[in-house]
């Protein structure tokens, strides 16, 4: 019961926060936020910069072609599809201003399907994994890179949305997934990827190949 008043006491004050700012839209954009872990939603109700990155993406789902809701959790999560999956988790990283969305969203998708769904409903667990993995990739970083980090990792986020984009004009199902794994690349090699629509190509079905191939024992495993 207390759970129920406090997702009312949220939706009332975040819908507060929507209406001046999208008064037609703030019903549906109140319903969508609130799909998220309460905990965020808390958090934006004091951080508008969260919140604001939140309504655009909720906004972009609602106007996308095939108007498919990125933050619904509608799906059974037996059936949920692969890209449905990364998807949410996508934009739940991408709360988190990590300014490596895209490599911490690859690196968490690599484990069992199962664990993935524990944290879009665990918003403890999802903080602290990304936590783990953003450290994973500092430290890596600290070996690579110098002074000049913080462009970089401005240039990478700014890289992976051009991917993401470019990849999911070609493989929409699998888009999260193969941006995530061609992320592993060398940053110039993604340049020249995105300059170069048949290498683009290539390298998205040499990444599907590699997915359908890692998904298949699993989905073998599962039938036996």
């Amino acid at each position: 019961m207390e759970d129920d008043e406090d997702l009312e006491t949220l939706g009332e004050k975040l819908y507060d926060l929507i209406y001046p700012k999208y008064t037609e839209m703030t019903p549906k954009l109140t319903g969508m936020l609130l799909e998220l872990p309460a905990s965020v939603v808390s958090q934006m109700l004091y951080d508008e910069g969260l919140l604001n990155k939140a309504l655009e993406r909720a906004l972009s789902a609602l106007t996308s072609p095939d108007n498919s809701d990125p933050m619904s959790h509608t799906d059974d999560a037996a059936s949920a599809s692969s890209d449905s999956v990364g998807e949410q988790l996508y934009d739940l990283v991408d709360l988190y201003s990590t300014g490596h969305t895209q490599k911490i969203t690859g690196m968490l998708l690599e484990q069992k399907k199962e664990a993935v769904l524990q944290l879009l409903s665990d918003h403890s667990l999802l903080e602290e994994q990304v936590k783990i993995a953003l450290k994973t990739l500092q430290e890596q970083g600290d070996e690579e890179t110098d002074v000049s980090d913080c462009s970089d990792r401005e240039e990478v986020e700014s890289i992976g949305e051009t991917l993401f984009n470019a990849v999911h004009q070609l493989d929409p199902t699998h888009c999260a997934d193969i941006t995530g794994m061609l992320l592993e690349m060398d940053s110039r090699m993604l340049k020249q990827i995105l300059s170069n629509r048949s290498m683009l190509e290539v390298a998205v079905q040499r990444a599907k190949s590699a997915l359908e191939g890692a998904l298949s024992p699993k989905h073998s495993e599962m039938s036996a």
